[in-house]
Formats: structure tokens, sequence, C-alpha cells
């Protein structure tokens, strides 16, 4: 994991540039657990983006198309309950301790075995039971974002160490910046990521298998029944994983190709081609051909899950009353690999006391003037 100084992560993101970002703080009601719940909303003449401290969850994302339309481009729910009461789609939250899947939930560090409660096909997603997606954030403005904090207790779910977790989202120009600390008092194993559901169609009212992707990596991660990495980094030449050029979601999402079955769709990680370890690299573009909007995604992991709505199946009702169908929203999952403490080979996600965990991901929207 890298190491470094909180504060050159903050020389290298928050850029102060003539357009900065205006920083607002709403109550958002009080949680089930009774802490009282904000909404920070970040607004520039290029994007609105509305953040929750529960979940540290981006809310909503407020973009242009071609034409100056403005919608939201992500999934998501109108109110904090609605949130509470999806125990399903992590819509736009920080996921942890560890994002994506431990194998059984199990996982040995010198030379100890440590269990987290499973949740998943007898596995531990996001954390387990009761993950970062479910906590109330602390919070604090700053010129141009918001700092989210989150303490995890020694032993919770399993996990060890005392982990001090801090997000910071900054707005800046078209773009939506996500740096991600973490630090602890044992050695530990740590994967932060976001979650949120893409269409950038807007206000998910469509399908995203129109949408043309592009991921820049020559290798995946294969899974077994049970969506747990097998070991293998195999190529994509050939195969449906194959996003070296630009290709809509769906154009082969139906092939039959068994690991496409095993997931009823994308929910993969893809291994990004990195030319410099801990330097921002291209992750994934995509384009929407009716409206022009792009994402461009770029970020310091090794790693990046694409997910493409598989268990959406029109029972979770969004915002402003939307039925969200399969594949109503694709996920780009920047991380480091799915079960990495039980597989060695992969860039290990252990982190020591006395080191600091941090990786940078940028969200960038735009638009294509012309219409393919």
């Amino acid at each position: 994991m890298a190491t470094g100084k909180w504060a050159v992560v903050i020389a290298m993101v928050v850029s102060v540039s003539g357009a900065s970002a205006s920083v607002k703080k709403e109550p958002w009601g009080v949680s089930s657990g009774g802490d009282p719940v904000a909404l920070y909303i970040l607004a520039n003449n290029n994007l609105t983006v509305r953040i929750t401290t529960y979940g540290a969850r981006i809310v909503s994302i407020d973009a242009p198309d071609r034409n100056g339309n403005v919608e939201d481009v992500v999934l998501g729910h109108d109110s904090l309950a609605a949130y509470e009461a999806d125990n399903a789609t992590y819509f736009g939250a920080v996921v942890g301790r560890y994002g994506n899947r431990i194998a059984n939930g199990k996982f040995s560090l010198g030379g100890q075995q440590y269990s987290v409660p499973t949740n998943n096909n007898g596995n531990a997603l996001h954390g387990g039971t009761l993950g970062f997606d479910r906590k109330v954030w602390s919070a604090a403005p700053l010129a141009d974002g918001v700092e989210m904090t989150l303490i995890s207790p020694d032993g919770e779910m399993g996990f060890p160490g005392t982990l001090t977790a801090r997000v910071l989202y900054t707005l800046e120009g078209n773009s939506l910046h996500i740096v991600y600390r973490a630090t602890t008092t044992k050695p530990t194993v740590v994967n932060l990521t976001n979650h949120s559901y893409f269409n950038l169609h807007g206000n998910g009212g469509q399908t995203i298998l129109d949408e043309t992707m592009t991921i820049s990596a020559d290798r995946f991660t294969p899974v077994d029944a049970e969506l747990i990495p097998t070991g293998e980094l195999a190529s994509v030449s050939g195969t449906p994983f194959d996003f070296r050029k630009p290709t809509a979601i769906g154009a082969r999402i139906s092939q039959g190709d068994t690991q496409l079955t095993i997931a009823r769709g994308y929910d993969h990680n893809f291994v990004l081609n990195v030319a410099k370890s801990n330097s921002l690299h291209l992750a994934a573009h995509v384009v929407d051909p009716d409206t022009g909007r792009t994402l461009t995604v770029t970020t310091t992991e090794p790693g990046v899950q694409f997910y493409s709505g598989n268990f959406l199946d029109g029972k979770i009702i969004g915002k402003s009353g939307n039925a969200y169908p399969q594949h109503a929203g694709f996920c780009l999952e920047t991380q480091h690999f799915p079960d990495s403490p039980n597989h060695p080979n992969f860039p290990t996600t252990e982190l020591l006391p006395g080191h600091a965990m941090q990786s940078i991901t940028v969200f960038t929207f735009g638009v294509e003037t012309m219409k393919h």
C-alpha cells in the first residue's frame, strides 16, 4: 500500500482554481441509531454534487448533456430512511473496511486467523454485516469540498486494529476528486472504494447497455461460482472482457460466456495497465451516445471492479419513484483486488501501524458534442 504524508495528498489534489466550488451543509434527518445526518452540497459552474454523512455517500451528481440539459447521473434514494432500508445496493457509499469480497470471511495476518461475519453466499462482502456504508461519518467542510472521518474500533467486524479512515471529496472544474486515507493501531487489511452507480442517460430512466465502455486493462481476475477470484490474472484478449477499445456495455453481455453467466453480467475486477505505481492512471472512459455525457475515471489503484447492475431487478424504488431495472446503472469501483488477503500474488492490502494507506480516484465528466 502507498505511504506518505496526508499534506502531500492534499497538495496534489486540492488545487486553487478561479472557479472554486461553493460548499453548503444541510440537515438530512436522524439515523435509526439516533445520530444527526447531514447533507453537503458542492457546486460550481460545471457540476453539483450532494454527499451525505450516512455512509459518506454520493447522493447525486448533476451534470449537463451536449445540449446543456442538467440531470442526475447516479442512482440512489430521495431520503435517509430509504438508504437505511436498502440493505442490498450500497448506492453511492464508501464501502469498507474491506471493499469487495473476502472468501469465507476468513484471512490470516502475521500467523493469526481472523474471521469477518459473512453476508454474501458464505463470503464477506464490503466489510461484513455492518460495514462503513451503514455508519454515520463525522464531517468537516473544506474550501472546495468536505472531509469525512470514521473511526472503526479494534475488532469491529473481526478486523484487527483501530482504523481511522478519512475520505476527502473536492469539486474542481468538471471533476470530483476522492482521496482515501487510513491509519491503524495494529497490522490489518483495508480496501476502500466508492460504490456509486452511474447512468449517463440521466435519472436512471433506462438501462446502461448502450453506453460505450473503455477499460484500460489487458487482464482481469476470473471468479468461481461464488464470485471469488480464482487467483488467475487472465488475458482479456478474445473474451467479452476486452474493453480496450470502446464497446457498448450490452454488446456481449448475453453471449453465454461462463464468467458472465456466473455473475449475471459484469461483476469482475480488471487489472489496470499501470505505467508507474501510485500515480494517477486511466481506469475507464464511458460515453452515452444519446446525451453525449462522458465519464473518465482515473485512479492510483491497481484495479477497478466493473459491475453492470446485474442484481437490480425493478424492486428497488429509487429517486422520484423510479423502479431500477437490471442494468440501470454501472459501477466502476477503483480498488485493490477482491480477496487479496488470501492471494499472495495480488497487490497487498496489508496496512501497518506508523504507515498511511492513501489512494486517489477522480471522476471527470464531459460531453461529446457530436452524436455518433
